[in-house]
């Protein structure tokens, strides 16, 4: 412990013989967002030990100090250009900002509470690697003895729940939490994807006065068996009551063409959907209007709100917002430009495309990242961009091709080799590292070698 003290005083500029006594407080479980491992944390207490004034002037002038009042009110109340609070701040502080809530979260759930007052909760879902979980999102009134004028909202209520989408395995601990929950609840859908909606049947069995808000795109996917009970279009710049907070609808198109974000105005927290993920970046949903124009579009507006903090729905909440937004851009320019040098290469069709421009992935991303090349290319022709000798009539008529060798290889495979293996792409190839004997087949035009480790797939020679 005491070298443990020695790092952080050493970190904050101070010497360490200013340390005085020091006590354990408490143990902080982070919530288990992945894909990698919790961090938790320890916290202790104590006091400086100054030999006189001017030294702890002199110490104290190393780092910028602030009282709990302080912290709270930069927690609660964020204007732009304020200083922040993260999270192990507010954990501390938990006991002195924790809102008086009528209801509480059943115990056996491990949950992040930031900004105060908004909770979320990871919960197991039918997500897409390398995730796990989707984040629930939940507020609840801060005074239910509170009334306001809700009559500009589009909707209000006690309480909030943003893409209720575990997995059926886990419905019996949603039911619990609704159950929990004040009975005015407002269900909020950012979009249409079932690692997003999945619970929904359960919150509408546990609470059928519940209101369902979606964009119109995205209601319209889930379908009218999945939601029976009241729900409610909205749009960008609708404004939603939760217990006396104001939170705004942000129209966020890109991942899917309803997509939608939500903006907490207090705290100037964004709850950004899909269209940010804790770690890497989101497919594009070509298949429900995904599109490049609109993701570079909603990346720039996200820019303009300047948010505090983003919370997606896959992953932990970013600190870093401007960061993370820029370095979406610069990685879909890159990729935009890895694939228009692919085409400029010479590859015409949706296969060759994938495999040139996204030679450093994992093959058996494949089948995702041609959703995103798909939106690259016809970003590409939205800004005109395409070689003139590239046709889109033969780009477009290889796309069945494409998903057929895709599933009757990896169903081949399966076969041969009794479904062992782990597909990956190396140096150009694709490569299943299988359990197997030795041999040469024949695939569609491939020819496919293995050996006892690995079985290898190339494309066979024009003659």
């Amino acid at each position: 412990a005491r070298s443990a003290l020695d790092q952080v005083m050493s970190q904050v500029g101070l010497p360490s013989e200013n340390i005085g006594h020091w006590v354990y407080w408490k143990f902080v479980e982070e919530p288990d967002f992945g894909p990698g491992s919790p961090v938790h944390t320890v916290f202790i207490l104590g006091m400086f030990k100054f030999e006189d004034k001017n030294m702890r002037d002199s110490c104290l002038e190393l780092g910028k100090w602030i009282s709990v009042c302080s912290a709270l009110r930069l927690l609660l109340e964020v204007n732009p250009n304020d200083d922040r609070v993260g999270p192990l701040v507010a954990a501390m502080l938990s006991s002195d900002s924790s809102k008086a809530v009528n209801w509480r979260i059943p115990p056996m759930f491990h949950f992040q509470e930031y900004p105060p007052g908004i909770c979320i909760l990871p919960m197991r879902s039918r997500t897409a690697k390398p995730f796990h979980t989707t984040n629930l999102v939940i507020m609840a009134r801060v005074n239910a003895g509170e009334d306001i004028e809700c009559s500009a909202f589009i909707a209000s209520g006690d309480a909030l729940i943003v893409d209720p989408g575990c997995c059926s395995k886990f419905h019996a601990e949603l039911e619990d939490i609704v159950a929990a929950l004040p009975r005015k609840l407002v269900v909020f859908i950012t979009h249409h994807h079932y690692d997003h909606v999945d619970g929904l049947s359960v919150i509408q069995k546990c609470n059928p006065d519940a209101l369902l808000l979606a964009h119109e795109n995205t209601m319209s996917r889930i379908g009218k068996d999945a939601w029976t009970s009241g729900s409610a279009k909205i749009s960008d710049c609708d404004e939603i009551c939760i217990g006396g907070e104001r939170l705004r609808v942000i129209f966020a198109p890109g991942h899917t063409d309803g997509h939608v974000a939500l903006l907490h105005v207090s705290t100037n927290s964004l709850v950004v959907g899909d269209h940010c993920v804790g770690q890497g970046s989101a497919v594009l949903d070509v298949t429900s209007g995904g599109n490049m124009k609109d993701y570079f579009q909603t990346t720039y507006r996200f820019l303009e709100l300047s948010p505090h903090v983003l919370i997606p729905m896959h992953g932990r909440i970013n600190f870093w917002p401007k960061r993370m937004l820029c370095g979406y851009l610069k990685h879909r320019r890159d990729r935009e430009r890895s694939i228009l040098n692919a085409i400029e290469s010479g590859a015409q069709t949706l296969f060759d495309i994938v495999v040139k421009s996204y030679s450093d992935v994992d093959a058996k991303l494949w089948l995702y990242a041609s959703s995103n090349v798909r939106v690259h290319v016809d970003h590409l022709a939205y800004q005109g961009k395409l070689p003139k000798g590239f046709s889109l009539e033969t780009y477009l008529c290889s796309f069945d091709a494409f998903f057929s060798l895709m599933h009757s290889f990896l169903r081949w495979v399966c076969r041969i080799h009794k479904g062992r293996g782990d597909y990956f792409l190396a140096n150009g190839f694709t490569r299943v590292l299988i359990l197997g004997s030795k041999g040469s087949y024949n695939f569609h035009g491939y020819v496919v070698i293995t050996d006892i480790q690995w079985l290898v797939v190339c494309r066979r020679r024009e003659r």
